[in-house]
C-alpha cells in the first residue's frame, strides 16, 4: 500500500514520562526539528490532537496541552505525532535539491533510458538515505531481484523531475545486477 493513500503523517513519537513535572521524552522522526514549537499541534489519530506547550531539544524533551501530572501525561506515552501533508509543504523549507521523501515515493527509476522500477520508500541508513525501488516487472523475469536500495545522492543521482515523477540515476542498473 502506497504511504500517499493515509491522510496523515508520522513526524515524531512521545516517549515515557520523566520526572515529577509532565516532562515527555520525545522523538523526532523528520528532518525539520523547526516545526516543533511551543503552541504547535499536531494529530495523534484522525480526529483527537495535542499541542506542545514546551519543547527543549537539547533534553529531548516535551511538555504537552499544559499538562504537569506524569499521571495525567502517561496515557500519551508512545503517542505517534501527525501532521498533514499540505501542513508540511507549508511549514517545512526545502533547500535547492532537497525533496519530501513523500514526494520520491511512487517515482519512476530511469537509467539510460530504460525503466528500472518505482521508487517504493525511502530507507535511512546510518546518515545516507535509499531509494527502495521495486524493480520493473520485464527485469524481474528476466533474472533480477524483486527490489532493490540505490543510494539517493552523487554519484547516482542524475536528476529528479517531481511533477513528471521521474528520477534518473546513474549506475543502478550495476547494483541491481549485483543483487
Amino acid at each position: 500500500m502506497s504511504k500517499h493513500n493515509k491522510e496523515l503523517l508520522h513526524i515524531a513519537t512521545i516517549g515515557k514520562t520523566v520526572g515529577i513535572k509532565g516532562d515527555m521524552k520525545f522523538h523526532d522522526k523528520s528532518d525539520f526539528p523547526e516545526q516543533f514549537q511551543a503552541g504547535s499541534t499536531f494529530f495523534i489519530n484522525k480526529k483527537d490532537t495535542i499541542t506542545l506547550t514546551e519543547v527543549n531539544f537539547e533534553r529531548g524533551l516535551i511538555k504537552i496541552n499544559n499538562l504537569s501530572n506524569p499521571l495525567d501525561c502517561k496515557k500519551f506515552t508512545n503517542a505517534k505525532l501527525y501532521t498533514t501533508y499540505e501542513e508540511t509543504r507549508k511549514n517545512c523549507h526545502l533547500e535547492e535539491g532537497e525533496y519530501f521523501f513523500f514526494d520520491l515515493e511512487d517515482c519512476e527509476v530511469h537509467e539510460d533510458g530504460k525503466l528500472l522500477g518505482v521508487v517504493e520508500e525511502l530507507d535511512r541508513i546510518g546518515v545516507t538515505n535509499y531509494l527502495n525501488i521495486v524493480t520493473d516487472k520485464s527485469l524481474v523475469e528476466s533474472g533480477n531481484t524483486k527490489k532493490f536500495l540505490v543510494p539517493f545522492m552523487e554519484p547516482f543521482k542524475v536528476s529528479v523531475d517531481i511533477d513528471k515523477k521521474i528520477i534518473t540515476l546513474s549506475g543502478a542498473m550495476d547494483i541491481l545486477s549485483a543483487s
